[in-house]
């Protein structure tokens, strides 16, 4: 395991139990797909997790209304501001990663338009984090990544809808079988900002069938369905 596949630079919770990859077996007669060691999608498959059975906490401390649309909490700080929502916590985990690998940070909030919100090191960190989620969100994130097209969907890829409101969810780890069939396991936040989780599948367990990207839709438990179009990927 390389090095920065630990490099999860929050502080954690006294109570961290186990990872992403060590929670969720594969399906049935699939593999985990391989990934480049120190990638986004290696990185996120290592992603530390709070014990089996945690609440999902919205950011002022309270329970989330619904408790029956994930199957666990990732150990990743929500804040004390209703800010840290879909879209933000999915740029809050691509800006860990890329700060835990020493590579540049700059996002884009006026879908279309050069102006950068940049941090470096010699930056305040959750400065940086309460400008991101204010001025950017799904529009601005839709805007500055490339359509999957018609390559396969891998960790760290995103399914979104931008818009005023939109939704976001990140692509945390997917399987394969050996005919090519693939699953993937999704996480979300959502509104008001909480508790960044692991969704279920409304169909039941919790890998969803890629195939329906190219069907009627991926559903997830709290938003309307994702086509392909609907997928993005990070440069």
């Amino acid at each position: 395991m390389g090095l920065l596949l630990l490099l999860y630079l929050w502080p954690a919770s006294p109570v961290r139990s186990g990872t992403l990859e060590d929670r969720f077996a594969p399906p049935a007669g699939a593999a985990r797909v391989k990934l480049v060691e120190g990638s986004f999608g290696a990185w996120l498959r290592q992603l530390p997790l709070l014990p089996q059975g945690s609440a999902v906490l919205l950011f002022d401390g309270q329970k989330k209304a619904r408790q029956d649309v994930h199957a666990a909490v990732v150990d990743l700080d929500v804040g004390t501001r209703d800010l840290q929502q879909c879209a933000d916590a999915v740029m809050r985990l691509r800006a860990e990663y890329l700060r835990a690998a020493g590579r540049p940070i700059a996002f884009h909030p006026d879908p279309g338009k050069p102006r950068e919100i940049r941090w470096d090191a010699k930056s305040n960190w959750q400065k940086f984090l309460v400008r991101l989620f204010a001025e950017a969100g799904t529009a601005s994130l839709a805007a500055e990544m490339r359509p999957l097209g018609k390559r396969e969907i891998a960790p760290g890829d995103v399914l979104i809808h931008g818009g005023y409101p939109g939704h976001a969810v990140l692509v945390l780890d997917a399987a394969e079988a050996p005919d090519g069939h693939r699953w993937i396991l999704l996480g979300q936040s959502y509104m008001p900002a909480q508790q960044f989780h692991v969704l279920v599948n409304p169909a039941g367990g919790v890998w969803y069938d890629a195939a329906a990207l190219d069907g009627t839709g991926l559903a997830t438990p709290e938003w309307r369905p994702f086509l392909r179009r609907d997928a993005r990927r990070f440069d």
